[in-house]
């Protein structure tokens, strides 16, 4: 007979119908027909813990008359906040003691959902312990505030609540409070501003989930809340406040229900794999020059903008924490009649004042500049409920412009006066053109910032130069900003420089300019103010393109940038204002090398700003000024005759642009080489983590790329080099380079690099098959997460001698001996290498002359190179996945 299965127990149906109306709960809303998902999930999951509790077999063991128990949920489950793969925490409270048979209880309610994959979290504790520990453990105390009854003693959950009450939260409300904003400010230092970060994370940073938490906690110690809304009813957000504040709520769950779905499991970092996966199901579509995914992105960073500015308004509003009496200031005083200080704080006297004075409106954040206190909550709703008075009019009124100029050149305080203006919306009030880039996300890992929020970083940062604040590092800065006549004008510079972004299609700082232009005018400035402004917003790019793709040891590079920049003054603020947009975009924009490369422009450009352009007679007689100092450091006759002989081997642009030390190394270098193919020497940077190769060797076709490859097989990424050919077959060529990976073992990877090159250069070794044997076991760390086509451009403008080949495209395993190999099959010499890197994406530049010499500059010559590098690239398809 066959047999039977036995039929499902109650439990097992139990769990069976909990799953499957899960599965069509988040299916319905995946499809969006589930607006309210998180408070039905949770009312499936109390469902089946009260089905568990009246079918268990072990609760009737239980005495409930003598010893009542129940069950409780807590955190987020507590909360109803329950998103597709969040925790579910439970308490198993008892009047007394924990009997025996509660072990059993747990195994018939928790151990079958742990069997099913959900993440149960329990505590099985008496009234009397879960009070002791919540007594000592603050986030056990926390737990506890959000805690809801399912199940079993209703008195009990009572009980718990109102002791909680008595013998902690009235006792010790001011230290739990404390405590509780100590946590989460430590909270922001770990996970960062979730506002701005291109990664955020939904929950624990600055704008995320706990800051809300944080504020319901507070308003349940402090003030007796029972739910969400008591934050609007008990007069800490208004009516239209808490309305915003539920939507960027709202969304950041929608959101984060989503990435649990994709993540499959619990995740509340914003990984790059998912944006894209994450737009599309939520179904943003491209519009006004913005992908999917930014217009996404822009609206998360507005949540969660939301999110911060009503958390830090309500610590503001409710004294939490307060100041200690020892640690308060001298009370601050105003003059503006209209406004008034109290709680250290700005104020409108009344309403009324507005509207007879509605300068008062700009003038408010001016004395928080000035005072270096913040505008309050109440103060920033009448802003933002009267802000339709500021017109066409009014804001192109003297005082009020006089008013926010003020505003620009005042210290930086510890909070920033500009970004209150725009979350008030006064900002794009006073200048419509910022409405269009508030919030705009830029899909790159280049650009961490949303455009507004960098733009008033980048202002910021100025006004942080050579105070104890400045982030660039370099003392020069400091020097300059404190020499500046124009201060006013660069600060306006600094505002506008990206305002061009708000506008799709072209160039941003041509756009820019233009609108900067126009904006001054209306502001009363004089036409040439208007003009600077206008030319300081268009070339705010010059500096930072030409030092990092650009020869700087060429002579007509910097004279290139004096013709274009052409006044002292102005070179100057374009230096400052790039270093300002460098250091605010953030630290993949500015480091060590690219402050090095800045400074030497920018010093010689000045030099020839200063002196004039540099004539042929005085090229000359440098050179000869190197050859008398090389023959007078040599040592006899016969050394002096090799120098003569080698000197008259080396090139002309060798002699001109090496200084006469370095020619001595090369000399004491070319000497060693003797009968080998190659010899080199690697010196460590001052003041920066780079190393410098200089390698001398033979001349031969290839030999940059072979030298490339070799590099990329030891973890070496090239940054600059210069190659020069002496007369007698020499190449002396000289590499500014990123150490090897692991600078514990790095002499032994040069010693390991050293023999590979010996090996491709005599033929031993295939560069091309090993590197591409490893870029199949290559793979990336992190998906590229923007998809531009790759460019290739010939520049026949530059320079009276090279053709410039620039390759913009995406960095991968190979990429520099991919297209120096290509340059070699074309049939060019490179001479000049700047390999620009910006995190996703790089800019190759490559300074080149055919066999004869000559530029490139035959159209079908051109459109050939250009062909063949674009096809060793790789595909530009988007890596969505």
């Amino acid at each position: 007979m066959p047999i039977s299965k036995p039929e499902p127990t109650g439990g097992e149906l139990a769990h069976r119908e909990l799953l499957r109306e899960r599965n069509e709960l988040i299916d319905a809303f995946l499809k969006n027909r589930a607006p309210d998902f998180m408070e039905r999930h949770s009312r499936l999951l109390d469902d089946f813990f009260r089905e568990s509790f009246e079918n268990s077999m072990a609760g009737p063991t239980m005495d409930m008359i003598r010893n009542p128990y129940a069950i409780i949920a807590l955190g987020g489950y507590g909360r109803q906040e329950q998103c597709i793969h969040s925790d579910i925490d439970l308490l198993f409270l008892f009047k007394k003691q924990v009997p025996p048979a509660a072990e059993e209880l747990i195994r018939e309610v928790v151990y079958p959902l742990w069997d099913i994959g959900f993440d149960v979290g329990y505590a099985t504790r008496s009234l009397k312990e879960c009070l002791q520990i919540a007594g000592k453990d603050y986030e056990v105390l926390t737990s506890l505030l959000d805690a809801r009854f399912i199940c079993g003693a209703s008195l009990l959950y009572s009980d718990l609540l109102e002791n909680l009450r008595k013998r902690h939260l009235f006792r010790q409300a001011n230290k739990i409070v404390h405590w509780l904003v100590d946590n989460n400010d430590a909270r922001h230092r770990r996970f960062g501003d979730s506002s701005y970060l291109l990664e955020p994370n939904l929950k624990e940073g600055q704008g995320g989930l706990r800051d809300y938490h944080t504020m319901l906690w507070i308003g349940v110690i402090k003030y007796d809340f029972s739910q969400p809304r008591d934050l609007e009813y008990q007069g800490m957000l208004s009516h239209s406040e808490y309305r915003r504040f539920r939507r960027a709520l709202e969304f950041i769950w929608d959101v984060r229900s989503r990435l649990h779905e994709m993540a499959g499991r619990k995740c509340d970092q914003l990984h790059l794999e998912f944006q894209l996966k994450l737009a599309r199901a939520m179904q943003f579509a491209a519009d006004e020059g913005q992908k999917p995914v930014e217009r996404f992105l822009g609206r998360l960073h507005q949540a969660m903008d939301t999110i911060k500015e009503q958390y830090l308004m309500f610590l503001r509003e409710t004294g939490a924490p307060k100041r200690s009496r020892a640690g308060r200031r001298p009370k601050k005083e105003t003059e503006v009649a209209g406004l008034e200080v109290h709680r250290n704080a700005l104020y409108f006297v009344a309403p009324e004042k507005i509207l007879k004075n509605p300068v008062l409106l700009i003038q408010i954040f001016e004395e928080s500049a000035r005072l270096e206190i913040p505008v309050s909550q109440e103060g920033r709703r009448l802003i933002q409920e009267f802000s339709h008075l500021v017109d066409e009019r009014l804001r192109t009124a003297p005082e009020v412009v006089r008013s926010f100029e003020r505003i620009l050149m005042a210290p930086a305080p510890v909070f920033n006066v500009l970004n209150a203006m725009l979350t008030t919306g006064l900002l794009p009030r006073l200048i419509p053109g910022f409405a269009d880039i508030i919030h705009r996300i830029q899909y790159n890992e280049y650009h961490i910032y949303p455009v507004d929020k960098h733009s008033l970083r980048t202002v910021q940062t100025l006004k942080r130069f050579g105070t104890d604040e400045d982030q660039s590092g370099e003392p020069l800065c400091g020097q300059l900003f404190k020499k500046m006549k124009h201060r006013r004008l660069l600060m306006w510079a600094a505002l506008l420089h990206d305002i061009g972004k708000g506008r799709p299609g072209g160039e941003h700082a041509k756009s820019g300019a233009r609108i900067a232009r126009k904006l001054l005018a209306e502001f009363g400035a004089k036409p040439e103010e208007a003009d600077l402004v206008s030319d300081l917003v268009r070339d705010h790019l010059l500096l930072i393109k030409v030092a990092t793709r650009r020869d700087l040891n060429d002579e007509e590079t910097a004279i290139s940038c004096a013709r274009r920049i052409g006044d002292i003054d102005r070179l100057k603020m374009i230096y400052l204002l790039t270093v300002a947009d460098s250091v605010a975009t953030g630290p993949k924009a500015w480091n060590d090398w690219t402050a090095v490369l800045l400074r030497e422009l920018f010093l010689k450009v000045l030099s020839i700003l200063e002196r004039g352009e540099l004539a042929s007679q005085e090229a000359v007689a440098v050179v000869e000024r190197k050859r008398h100092e090389i023959l007078k450091n040599s040592m006899g006759e016969t050394d002096r005759a090799e120098r003569e002989a080698l000197f008259v081997a080396m090139s002309p642009r060798y002699l001109l642009y090496m200084p006469t030390e370095f020619i001595d190394e090369h000399l004491d270098l070319f000497r060693r080489l003797g009968s080998r193919q190659f010899v080199w020497t690697i010196k460590k940077a001052n003041g920066a983590d780079t190393r410098t190769v200089i390698i001398c060797g033979r001349d031969r076709p290839g030999l940059f790329s072979k030298i490339a490859g070799v590099f990329t097989l030891n973890g070496v990424d090239i940054l600059d080099a210069q190659i020069f050919t002496w007369k007698n077959g020499i190449a002396l060529d000289v590499f500014e380079v990123k150490p090897p990976p692991d600078q514990l073992f790095e002499d032994e990877r040069w010693h390991r690099a050293e023999e590979q090159l010996g090996a491709a250069l005599s033929g031993e070794l295939d560069v091309s098959a090993t590197l591409a044997e490893r870029m199949q076991e290559y793979r990336p760390r992190r998906p590229r997460i923007a998809d531009h086509p790759h460019r290739v451009e010939v520049d026949n403008e530059t320079s009276s001698f090279f053709s410039i080949v620039e390759v913009i495209t995406y960095d991968f395993l190979g990429l520099l001996f991919s297209i120096t190999d290509t340059l070699f099959r074309c049939g060019l010499d490179i001479w000049v290498a700047k390999i620009a890197t910006r995190i996703d994406q790089v800019v190759d530049v490559f300074y080149v002359r055919d066999v004869y010499g000559q530029k490139v500059v035959e159209a079908e010559k051109v459109a050939m190179i250009q062909k063949a590098i674009l096809e060793v690239l790789p595909d530009t398809a988007s890596e969505e996945g």
